[in-house]
């Protein structure tokens, strides 16, 4: 058998482990109770588990059997899986690069404006359907709870350094407890 045979093997076999990995983190999401942010990613990662197991076992059998149509149909699906990695990160670039945040005087944190998105991005939050989703899955997170278990008051809150997505937390928590 050659070495080539046995190396594609190999990292075939170790993707059927992962594809079963993420299939398993699917139906365990799919048992929790629902929440949109499970809601979203539950049959994503079952439908990309299953496809990656199916290809994967297609190279694998196709690179120790010596069978060239299922190596035909692995490297077919590859490629496939590859240019849609490839333009799903230069979506995700391109809707995100403008975003940066601004320094906002007396605090240590950067503030983010939807205005500094792009267009396609900012219809799509401003969108009810699309932010009330959004801000379902921030208020079923425990990370605005934690906040405030960290920050015992706004002082420390204004000379911490946080994330963007702590920044969106506070924000809409201190939103929703002025309402």
């Amino acid at each position: 058998m050659a070495v080539s045979n046995t190396i594609t093997g190999v990292l075939n076999f170790a993707a059927m482990v992962l594809s079963v990995l993420i299939i398993g983190s699917g139906i365990w999401l799919a048992s929790k109770q629902d929440t949109e942010c499970v809601k979203f990613l539950r049959w994503p990662l079952i439908t990309i588990g299953v496809i990656l197991l199916l290809v994967s076992a297609a190279g694998f059998v196709g690179a120790l059997w010596r069978v060239p149509y299922l190596l035909v149909i692995y490297l077919i699906f590859m490629l496939v899986f590859i240019i849609a990695l490839l333009a799903l990160v230069i979506f995700a670039f391109v809707i995100t690069n403008k975003g940066r945040g601004h320094s906002v005087a007396g605090r240590n944190y950067d503030e983010y404006q939807l205005n500094d998105f792009s267009g396609w991005l900012r219809h799509y939050v401003e969108n009810t359907k699309h932010w009330n989703k959004i801000k379902s899955c921030l208020s079923s997170s425990k990370l605005c709870s934690q906040l405030d278990q960290r920050y015992p008051s706004a002082q420390y809150l204004f000379i911490s350094h946080l994330t963007p997505l702590e920044d969106a937390a506070y924000l809409h928590q201190f939103v929703v407890t002025a309402l």
